[in-house]
This record gives C-alpha cells, sequence and structure tokens, in this order.
C-alpha cells in the first residue's frame, strides 16, 4: 500500500461539509480485496478490537487495504476520544488506486491518525507487533494540546449554537468570530473590546485595591514589600493571621493565605517573590474563597472554589492519595480539562506542615487533608455553583469591581462566610479582580448546575439576530466567472457597500488590489473574510481550490454558477468527465444558506439540475425565455431572468423588471452573448441579495469591461483603423463563445493568435482550433515556455491537427513566443480587419498591446 497525497479539507468539499483528511492509495493487486490476504481480518482484529466492521452490510463490493486504512483512522482518533464519525473509501478511475477521506476536528490529529492507521494495516499484514495503546496515547496527548480549551470551546459553541462563524487564528485560544467588518476576536476569555491598560490594572493588585477602595469596594487592608523582613512589619501591623500574594500574579500561583508565623510567612514570601519583585501582605480574610463572573456589567455565575484535598483511609500515604485523586480523566496538567491535578509543591508540604503531616504521612480514616490554603482550580481545587444564591448588593459590588478597573470580562474574586448576605454585613471583601478569568469553574463545577457562559460572550459580542455574517456570494463555472465576478462585486459597490473580490487576477478590497496572481481558491477568500473594511464579499470559487482545501466559508447567501459546456481541466485530479466536473462546482450550491439564493444557468444540462442540491431557493437564467426549465420556475411563481424584446428581465409571479441592454456597457448592445449571460447571473445576484433596481441599473450602465476593470475579458481596443480584441479564452467553451461574439462584428479579415494550455486533453486543445479554423482567415499559432509538462512542439503540433478540415483558414503560422506572436499579428492588420489575441500571460500582454497601440503605425 502506497499513500501518494494527503490532504486537509478544511472547509465543505466534494464529499461532505465536515473537515476532513483526502488522501490518494495506490493498493497492490491481493490488497484490493482482503479475501485474498488470509488472515488479515484476524490479524487485524488482534491488534485493534474496537475497529468498525470493515464490511458493512449491504456492502458488496471488495474490501481492499484502502477501506481497512479508512476504518483505523478513524477508529484511532474515536478510541482517543475525537468524536469523528465520518469516512469514505472510492475507487479511482485507475485500477488499484482509491480516495481515502476520513473526518478530523484536529488538523494535526487527523494527520497523525492517518499515519498510525498505516503503520497498524503494515503491522497487521506482515504480523508484526503494534502497540495500541502508546498510538492512542500520542493521538489523545496531541489533541489535548491542539484542541481549544473548556473556556474557548464554550464560547465557540455558543457562537456555533448562534450560527456565527468562527476561525482559528493561531493554535492557542485567539478566535475570530464572524466576517469582515462584523468580525470580533477573542483569546480565551477576552474580548477585542478588553482594555490593555485595564488588564494591566487588574495584572497589579496593589493598584487594584486602591482603585477598589476609591470606590468604596470591600478590600483586605495592607501593603507591598520587597524583603522579608518587610513582609513580617507589614504582617505585624495589619495584624495576623496573613494573606502573602505576588503583586503581578495569576491563576493562583504564589498564593499563601492564612498565615501566622514568621517561619510560615517567610516559605511563603521566597515563593511570591520567585514570580514578582513586589510582594503583597495583607490582613487575612476568614472565610470561603468565591468567584464572580461578570460579563458586559452583568454578574453571570458564581462559584465557591474549595482548596484541593484528600481524605485519609489510616492505609495509604499523602502522596499515594494524591496519585489517586490525579487518575480521574478530569483532571489534567494544564487547562484542557475540567480539573487540575494537585500538585505536591512547596507551598502545598508547607500546608501540610500546618497540619502536622508531611507528603509521607498516613492520615487517619476519614480526615480531610488540605494541600493548599488558596482555592484555586489551577493548583487543584473544586468548584461548587452557588450562583443562583449572591446577595444582589455583593453582585452590585463586583460589578462595581469590574466597572472600577475596566473590565468588559471580569473574574472577582469574593473572601466571605456565605454570598447569600452582603459582603459588608459579614466583613467580607474583594481580594483579587482578574482579566480573561477561567470559566471552567462555572462550565464544569465539581458540584451544583453548570451555567452557559458562553452565551454571555456571545451576546456582548453580537446583539439580538446578529450573527457576524456578512453578504458572501460564491462564483464557479467553467468560464465567465471572471467577468462575473467584477460585475456582482461593482453592483455591490455601487449599493454602497464595501466589496472584498477574489478572482483568477487577484485580490481586490474596495477596488484596490492587495495581492496579485491567481487567487480563486480558499486562502484568498479567508484573507477578504478576515479584513476588517469589508461589508461584501465575491469570490470566484475554482474547482482546483475546492479539491485542494475545499471552501473557505461554511455558507454563502448566493452562489452563482455560470456553465460547464464541454467542461475544463478534465482529465486532472480524477475529475474525468463532465459529471464529475459539476460535482466539483455543485459544492457552492450544496452550501448555500437556507435563506440564501442559488443563480442557475438554466439551459445547462449539468448546471439546471444543482437545484435540488440547494438548500435555499434558486433563480434560472437564460437568453432563450422559451427553455423549458426557466419556464416552468417561473410558471410556479418563482424567480427567473431572460432576455425579450431587446431587453434583460427579472420576473417573478406577476412582477417584471426590464432592462434595455442597450444600457448594460458590458453587453455591447447585447451582441456579445457570453457578456449577456454573464449579466443576468450577476443581476440575479443582486437581486437575490435585496439591491434596489435603480441600483442595479445604474450599476449595469457604469461597468466598462476595458483591460483596467475586467483584463483579459474580452477587452477591446482600436488599433489604428484595425478593431482588436484581448481575451483569456483557454477551452473549447470559451472559444465558441467567442466567435459568436466576432461574427457579429463585421470585419474586412479575420486574425487570431492562439496557443494552448499544456494541462488540457490533445482532444480540448485540437478542438480549439478546429472551431476557429471555420471563423477566422489568419491563424497565429505560438508556443510559449511554459507548456505544464508537454514537449517542446508537442502542442503546436495538436493545434495544427485540429484544423486539418478548416473550412475558411487561409493562412496559418507557427510562432515561438506569445508576444512575437502578437506582434506578428498586428504588422498586418490593415483598418477594417478584426484581431483576436488569446492571450495568455495576461498583465504582461495587456501591457505589451497597450505599448504597440501607443507606438506610431
Amino acid at each position: 500500500m502506497e499513500v501518494s497525497r494527503l490532504r486537509a479539507l478544511r472547509g465543505p468539499n466534494i464529499w461532505s461539509r465536515l473537515t476532513a483528511i483526502e488522501a490518494i492509495v495506490s493498493c497492490a493487486d491481493p490488497q484490493c480485496d482482503l479475501e485474498n490476504v488470509p488472515g488479515f481480518y484476524t490479524r487485524m482484529r488482534a491488534r485493534f478490537p474496537d475497529m468498525r466492521a470493515l464490511k458493512p452490510a449491504g456492502h458488496e463490493a471488495p474490501v481492499s487495504l484502502a477501506h481497512a486504512l479508512e476504518a483505523c483512522a478513524l477508529g484511532l482518533q474515536a478510541v482517543a476520544g475525537c468524536p469523528v464519525a465520518f469516512g469514505r473509501t472510492t475507487p479511482t478511475v485507475e485500477p488499484g488506486v482509491y480516495q481515502v477521506v476520513v473526518q478530523y476536528t484536529e488538523e494535526a490529529v487527523g494527520r497523525l491518525a492517518f499515519e498510525l492507521a498505516q503503520e497498524l494495516c503494515k503491522a497487521a499484514l506482515d504480523d508484526t507487533p503494534f502497540d495500541l495503546q502508546a498510538a492512542v496515547g500520542r493521538l489523545r496527548e496531541l489533541d489535548e494540546d491542539m484542541r481549544l480549551g473548556p473556556s474557548t470551546g464554550a464560547i465557540v459553541q455558543a457562537g456555533l449554537a448562534r450560527e456565527v462563524p468562527y476561525r482559528r487564528l493561531t493554535e492557542g485560544s485567539m478566535v475570530q468570530f464572524g466576517w469582515g467588518s462584523r468580525q470580533r476576536r477573542i483569546q480565551a476569555a477576552e474580548t477585542d473590546m478588553t482594555s490593555a491598560i485595564a488588564e494591566s490594572i487588574a495584572q497589579d493588585k496593589d493598584l487594584t485595591k486602591l482603585l477598589l477602595e476609591a470606590a468604596g469596594v470591600p478590600v483586605p487592608v495592607g501593603r507591598v514589600v520587597r524583603t522579608e523582613d518587610e513582609a513580617w512589619a507589614a504582617a505585624c501591623e495589619v495584624g495576623v493571621p496573613v494573606v502573602i500574594k505576588p503583586r503581578d500574579g495569576n491563576q493562583g500561583k504564589g498564593v499563601a493565605v492564612n498565615l501566622e508565623t514568621r517561619e510560615q510567612l517567610a516559605t511563603a514570601f521566597a515563593v511570591a517573590s520567585d514570580i514578582s519583585r513586589d510582594v503583597i501582605v495583607e490582613r487575612y480574610i476568614p472565610g470561603h474563597d468565591f468567584r464572580v463572573l461578570i460579563v458586559g456589567g452583568q454578574m453571570i455565575a458564581a462559584a465557591r472554589r474549595d482548596p484541593p484535598s484528600v481524605i485519609g483511609d489510616g492505609r495509604r500515604t499523602v502522596r499515594e492519595l494524591v496519585a489517586e485523586v490525579n487518575l480521574d480523566p478530569l483532571r489534567g496538567d494544564g487547562h484542557a480539562t475540567s480539573l487540575t491535578k494537585i500538585r505536591l509543591d512547596e507551598l502545598a508540604v508547607a500546608t501540610l506542615g500546618k497540619q502536622n503531616l508531611t507528603p509521607e504521612s498516613v492520615p487517619t480514616a476519614g480526615l480531610r487533608v488540605v494541600l493548599r490554603n488558596n482555592a484555586n482550580l489551577s493548583t487543584g481545587g473544586t468548584a461548587t455553583d452557588v450562583t443562583d444564591e449572591v446577595h444582589p448588593e455583593l453582585a452590585a459590588r463586583a460589578v462595581a469591581a469590574a466597572q472600577m478597573v475596566g473590565l468588559d470580562i471580569c473574574g472577582v474574586d469574593v473572601v466571605c462566610e456565605t454570598v447569600a448576605q452582603s459582603m459588608e454585613d459579614q466583613r467580607g471583601g474583594i481580594v483579587e479582580v482578574n482579566a480573561a478569568p477561567g470559566l471552567r469553574m462555572h462550565l464544569n463545577p465539581s458540584y451544583g448546575k453548570p451555567r452557559q457562559v458562553g452565551e454571555a460572550m456571545i451576546g456582548t459580542l453580537f446583539g439580538p439576530g446578529e450573527n457576524g455574517r456578512i453578504p458572501v456570494v460564491a462564483v464557479a463555472g467553467t468560464n465567465g466567472k471572471t467577468t462575473t465576478v467584477r460585475l456582482t462585486a461593482h453592483l455591490l459597490g455601487a449599493s454602497g457597500k464595501r466589496v472584498g473580490m477574489t478572482n483568477s487576477d487577484g485580490v481586490y478590497v474596495e477596488g484596490r488590489c492587495i495581492d496579485t496572481g491567481d487567487c480563486s481558491g480558499p486562502r484568498s477568500a479567508r484573507n477578504i473574510l478576515g479584513h476588517p473594511d469589508v461589508d461584501a464579499a465575491v469570490f470566484e470559487t475554482a474547482r482546483g481550490g475546492i479539491l485542494r482545501e475545499g471552501l473557505a466559508f461554511d455558507r454563502c447567501d448566493v452562489a452563482i454558477v455560470t456553465n460547464i459546456g464541454m467542461g475544463d481541466h478534465l482529465g486532472l485530479n480524477y475529475i474525468s468527465t463532465v459529471e464529475d466536473l459539476a460535482v466539483v462546482k455543485r459544492v457552492i450550491v450544496q452550501n448555500v444558506a437556507p435563506t440564501g439564493t442559488a443563480v442557475l444557468n438554466a439551459a445547462d444540462p449539468m448546471v439546471a439540475p444543482m437545484a435540488a442540491s440547494c438548500p435555499g431557493s434558486v433563480i434560472f437564467f437564460s437568453d432563450d425565455r422559451h427553455h423549458p426549465v426557466l419556464t416552468t420556475h417561473r410558471a410556479q411563481g418563482k424567480r427567473v431572468v431572460f432576455v425579450e424584446d431587446g431587453h434583460l428581465v427579472a420576473a417573478e409571479g406577476g412582477f417584471a423588471h426590464r432592462i434595455a441592454l442597450n444600457a448594460i456597457t458590458l453587453t455591447r448592445g447585447g451582441t456579445i452573448a457570453f457578456q449577456v449571460q454573464n449579466a443576468m447571473a450577476a443581476t440575479a445576484a443582486a437581486w437575490a441579495l435585496g439591491l434596489d433596481w435603480q441600483v442595479i441599473e445604474a450599476g449595469l450602465a457604469s461597468f466598462v469591461n476595458d483591460a483596467q476593470s475586467a483584463p483579459g475579458r474580452f477587452n477591446v481596443f482600436d488599433y489604428h483603423g484595425a478593431t482588436l480584441i484581448a481575451d483569456y479564452g483557454h477551452n473549447p467553451d470559451a472559444i465558441q463563445a467567442l466567435v459568436s461574439a466576432v461574427e457579429a462584428m463585421p470585419a474586412r479579415k479575420r486574425v487570431v493568435v492562439i496557443s494552448g494550455a499544456g494541462d488540457r486533453r490533445d482532444e480540448d486543445i485540437r478542438q480549439q482550433t478546429a472551431i476557429l479554423g471555420d471563423s477566422f482567415d489568419d491563424l497565429i499559432l505560438y508556443e510559449d515556455q511554459c507548456q505544464r509538462g508537454r514537449e517542446d512542439g508537442e502542442v503546436l503540433a495538436l493545434l495544427r491537427e485540429g484544423l486539418k478540415d478548416a473550412r475558411r483558414a487561409r493562412h496559418v503560422e507557427e510562432i515561438r513566443g506569445e508576444f512575437l506572436a502578437t506582434d506578428t499579428a498586428l504588422k498586418r492588420l490593415q483598418p477594417g480587419d478584426l484581431c483576436l489575441v488569446l492571450i495568455d500571460q495576461v498583465e504582461e500582454a495587456l501591457a505589451h498591446i497597450a505599448k504597440r497601440i501607443a507606438e506610431p503605425r
């Protein structure tokens, strides 16, 4: 078995809406049917007893080693605790070669699972050992490292419940919610509205106390010290027992409470001073440790935190009891689990000493042994929810503390006997105010009711009914994609929105190019969705990006499929037929929002059936108003766009809006048929998005299809009395559309300059010149340096073969080099001639043509 390619599909894809690893797997002949591999099932089951059945009920085709690889990669993740279930193995057109798809929740974990699955399959084949426990342990450990922690994960889940899209910006807890200008960002329990100054204040415990005192909030008496002697002096001033804590600390690190002797103070001071040069000594407030969570100026949850402890059994030492408690799967080393493991460090030993115990002591049965005096969950403590018990005055004091520091999300630490009374009535106080508070104690308290604090966090980021989304239009098809994208973006811009656009020419924000090259894939789309100045996005969604990585978005508001026709790039990536290609292009339609719209070409037999896959509504368009698909859709009272009597017509039920084709600059008075189709598609998209018809008409009139606004898309120039057209057409459908457009334009003689992309099929390259040879007088064939895997002269030979039955071509010439071929054609042009140049290097070719036009003849 050989795995030749591994891809991470990070968005909706041809297989499902789930993230998945896709691999190309080649199996040797016996491995294509595991019935031919004696003992394989027995050996596999011995190594992985929990693996699901390789041959489910109803599966009649032979089960291959590729199927076993899928089952192992999926099963190993499931045993490691990852919530995955989707997998698929599909044979390709090549014998013994399969596409294997396995869902993942964390990409790194999915890749490791695939790697381990290969090792497991090889072990079963070769009858060699496989350490299942070690493999699952590696996966589980990696998953714990990679997945979002409980706090961030709860916020993300709350966002998903409100259909807010999210994107993880780092491997840590930095997350973007929403898109474009409506996006918000968090890092754990901090938001983009959390002030850096407020966070600095919260980290400075002494300054926090001063501010809270000024607001009349109860705080313990104390001061800052720098030496052990100063610490003891301060303790004598405020009166023992005291609390020692670093001035700049978090998560309870270095905090020691209820210290009564100088020896206890010395030990605690040494730990605190390692964390911060300044140490706070303050009066100890007896009572319980409570955490009150404030979100957006409201108390959301409260919990009592109890210090870590163990219960003696009269047989085991404290160290052994701690080790047993730490075996709880809910306890981990960091913050990825509900509870943290108890540490037997210096402070724990000192706390044991106050109870006349050591880690090696054997406590009597039933004795509660406290391992720490402070009760932070990060030190192994537990939490009990007390939200419903909090006195209104105590809650108001906690809110005032958060507001005084300036934190939008705040964890207020209160020490008192009970939260059922005000702090003043029981001489309680606020001992700390925390930025980025941990949410674990509220999400999964050790005792009591879990609180949905994630919803409260999302509620501060987005108002009622808001989900952070901007309008997203995705455009796919064989031809016309780029022009449709540009025109749709232009119409949205005319409505006042700041538009982000990606296409095969670059990435644009408000018409400004911020990246160049073919940017029709998901990476460029994600860049637009992350741009804060984008109110609406229009994406050219090429097949390559869908196959390589899936979509950049979970759903779109409008999906446009311009056409499939005879297809393009067939034979690559196991997409061999137009039916295969339609499956790829259909992905954007399948991921239309339920409130969204698919805009589909009614006249294309591969596109029209996609309507059945759309979760939202459908607008059909066609230049044939009598097409059965369109007329049936219209008869059902649904939206259609068509051409009638020189007008573009948008109709729904009894409504009809007409726009004269003469007013749509792009179509040259309706004479360019493929531009009429592009205009219909873009108009339908704008209609679906609710744009005003006056805005749509103005946008259609003002969009100029020149080399600046739509480079390489039927750019028309005057060349000393001759008509020169530059276009990026590169497949038979595009060539046929160009020929139809050119034939509507008068010309004394017609000249065409053409090459062929080396990554197309032989028949596609031949067909291009077969079409052109019937409509042009002179053909200049060129071949450039980049032949995409073809030998020198191979493309030219195929182009010549396509001309063997040409009915019109009188002169055929072969040139090496794109620009030389263009110059050769231009030299022959006379006033009244027409020359079509099928350019390859769009930007460079247009610059070359502009230079030649500017030169005197």
